[in-house]
């Protein structure tokens, strides 16, 4: 058995202080299972207790560095681990050169945040990457670094300490899979140092072959298998140093591969060295420290490998992510961890857990409320609140319509055959119906990765323009009628399934204000092959002038969203992560569903079709929904027993009166 208090003590005299009381209480309340967990994925090795000595020496040195006002914050959120799930939360996520030039204009934001109601912001990657090869700045040169062309560190602690004064959390994402290939580790393995090379997944080219067989490509457009070449670089640096003094023989071999499961310029993690989990460890604190309350764990699913299997999902990745918990509960503890994983339903909800998740993307939610626009046919979301969204009560989901990557029909083949559907024929309608090519569609989407010979496709475009919008302004030339009505009821449907779901409501800053897609893209070289780039448009200042111009396609968004998040924040029903259970509408056209809460229920129905639809008295009442009803976002008295008549795509928020 260890001896916390020795260690802890040994721990503090490296350190050169004496031991802090809140430190030691942390490490005697999670080190135990923080050791289990590591003991499981590095207890064979030789050196393991010096490995487990270290990685705390590493969250003893972040908690000493912690600034004094995030420790009085860890002390609060530790008495109430639930903050999240306040019904005052909503969520907003941007570029920051995009949405406002550098740091410095988000910060000039804020107040603009205030009126919006935002409570979380969550800035896309804005840490040091590559100029070009970035992948949107998922390729991270350094931690430690903010991109020069969007300011400096200092510029970002002050932004996070503003934004924590307003009461709005920030949101960075960890992007612990991989590392640019510029990042010091990667250089440093390239030039033969023998620690660094075994930081990433460096192996002889039939090796390479061996794990190749099961894997899945990403991106075959940009990058078919899952290595590259090192001589990729190596090449190109032993001519450079040939015209130096430095050795060339010290350079990998020419038959060495790369582990890259993105892109080659980003180089995956060996999270079988412990001194790599280590290493990320000690960079996730220090973005703890800046004042970082949410990370977003990239690409969780893919961070850990073993021979024989697609690398994907496998038991050792929860281990690792919940041994980082185990970590920010020592040494950050308001810090919470929310999952990237858009993988298959059974695997979404197995990382959502206090000790390894806390928050969650709800992916199936988005994906599933496009595929019922595009088919006005509630069945396959019907059945997902029947078994996909049930998470532990502690946790919660962030429920989005859009973020800055693509639409993918991550929905169960298995579900979709227990309604009659081909999952295959039914996803080849979907691409064709968001790509314009499906007669009737309302939709102006992007194919992304779309691969002609096997059918797969994913989606790209901003929610104004998948929802009908574009196509109605083109249509119409500036005459606004029933296309346009049509497309603007289409956006605030979805966001107010979102708002209504239970967990944090997440908004794509732009969509508020209806922007539409920027194909502007396609002329940019380092971006043409990439159509997500068509939902990154920069902000618009006309687009904001025009939320407060009534009339306007933005201000009708605007002030109908700004009203649902009003009535959300005025309600305690909407408190809590949400016991949120499926209704039966026996309307085909109509999703029911019914969040619990101590102060009686609330009873959401949503039309998802351009014609009036009506819910018979008898099918509420044999649910125990009789009860006179207020709907809280017409402020409009139904008698639920004497039936319910919604206008087209129109969202009814029901309390008993």
């Amino acid at each position: 058995m260890t001896n916390y208090t020795k260690l802890i003590e040994k721990i503090s005299a490296r350190m050169d202080a004496a031991p802090d009381h809140a430190f030691a209480e942390r490490v005697h309340t999670h080190a135990p299972r923080l050791r289990v967990l590591l003991q499981s994925l590095y207890g064979d090795r030789p050196d393991f207790e010096t490995q487990f000595e270290n990685i705390l020496f590493t969250a003893a040195q972040a908690f000493a560095q912690r600034p004094a006002e995030l420790k009085k914050m860890d002390a609060v959120r530790e008495d109430n681990p639930r903050w999240f799930q306040s019904r005052n939360m909503l969520g907003g996520i941007a570029y920051v050169d995009l949405y406002a030039g550098n740091l410095d204009g988000i910060r000039a934001k804020i107040p603009y945040f205030k009126e919006l109601g935002l409570t979380y912001l969550h800035l896309m990657p804005l840490f040091k990457c590559p100029e070009n090869n970035s992948d949107g700045g998922y390729a991270v040169s350094s931690y430690r670094e903010v991109n020069p062309a969007l300011g400096n560190m200092a510029q970002l602690r002050a932004l996070a300490a503003d934004l924590r004064h307003e009461g709005i959390s920030l949101c960075l994402d960890f992007i612990f899979n991989h590392t640019s290939d510029e990042h010091i580790w990667a250089q440093k393995a390239l030039e033969g140092d023998p620690k660094h090379r075994e930081f990433y997944l460096i192996m002889p080219r039939e090796q390479a072959d061996a794990y190749d067989r099961n894997l899945r490509e990403i991106f075959p457009d940009q990058h078919p298998g899952g290595f590259t070449p090192l001589s990729h670089w190596t090449e190109d640096r032993g001519r450079k140093t040939d015209a130096t003094s430095s050795s060339v023989s010290r350079l990998p071999s020419s038959n060495d591969w790369v582990w890259t499961t993105f892109n080659s310029f980003q180089w995956d993690l060996n999270y079988a060295n412990p001194e790599v989990f280590n290493a990320m460890a000690e960079e996730m604190l220090f973005i703890a420290n800046i004042g970082v309350d949410v990370l977003r764990m990239d690409a969780v699913a893919f961070i850990w490998k073993r021979l024989g299997t697609t690398c994907e999902n496998l038991p050792e990745a929860h281990t690792l992510i919940q041994a980082f918990n185990a970590v920010a509960r020592i040494a950050a503890p308001s810090l919470i961890f929310k999952s990237e994983a858009i993988v298959h339903p059974d695997d979404v909800t197995k990382y959502i857990r206090p000790d390894e998740c806390q928050v969650s993307y709800n992916p199936l939610l988005m994906a599933l409320l496009w595929n019922t626009l595009a088919t006005r046919e509630v069945n396959l979301l019907q059945q997902a609140f029947a078994r996909r969204f049930t998470i532990h009560p502690d946790c919660a989901w962030v429920n989005y319509v859009r973020c800055h990557d693509d639409i993918g029909w991550t929905f169960s083949d298995e579900d979709a055959w227990q309604l009659g559907i081909n999952g295959y024929n039914h996803r080849q309608f979907l691409n064709k119906f968001y790509t314009n090519r499906f007669e009737g569609t309302f939709a102006r989407g992007v194919p992304f990765q779309e691969n002609p010979k096997t059918g797969d496709c994913r989606i790209s475009g901003m929610c104004a323009s998948l929802a009908g919008l574009e196509q109605a302004i083109a249509i119409e030339n500036g005459h606004p009628s029933v296309l346009t009505e049509m497309a603007l009821r289409r956006i605030l449907l979805l966001h107010g399934v979102i708002l209504s779901f239970g967990g944090v409501p997440l908004i794509y800053l732009g969509d508020e204000v209806a922007a539409l897609n920027d194909y502007a893209y396609a002329n940019d070289p380092h971006k043409k092959t990439d159509s997500r780039w068509v939902h990154r448009p920069a902000a618009s200042a006309k687009n904001h002038e025009a939320r407060l111009r009534p009339g306007r396609a933005q201000s009708r968004i605007f002030d109908g969203m700004m009203h649902m998040i009003a009535v959300r924040k005025g309600h305690p029903c909407f408190d809590g992560s949400g016991d949120v259970q499926g209704v039966r509408t026996d309307n085909a056209h109509v999703l029911g569903f019914v969040r619990y809460h101590a102060t009686g229920p609330l009873l959401a129905l949503a039309n998802f079709s351009e014609q009036p639809q009506t819910i018979k008295a008898e099918t509420l009442h044999a649910q125990g929904f009789a009860f006179p009803a207020l709907d809280l976002i017409t402020d409009q008295r139904i008698a639920l027993s004497e039936g319910v008549p919604l206008a087209p795509y129109q969202l009814a928020w029901l309390r008993a009166e």
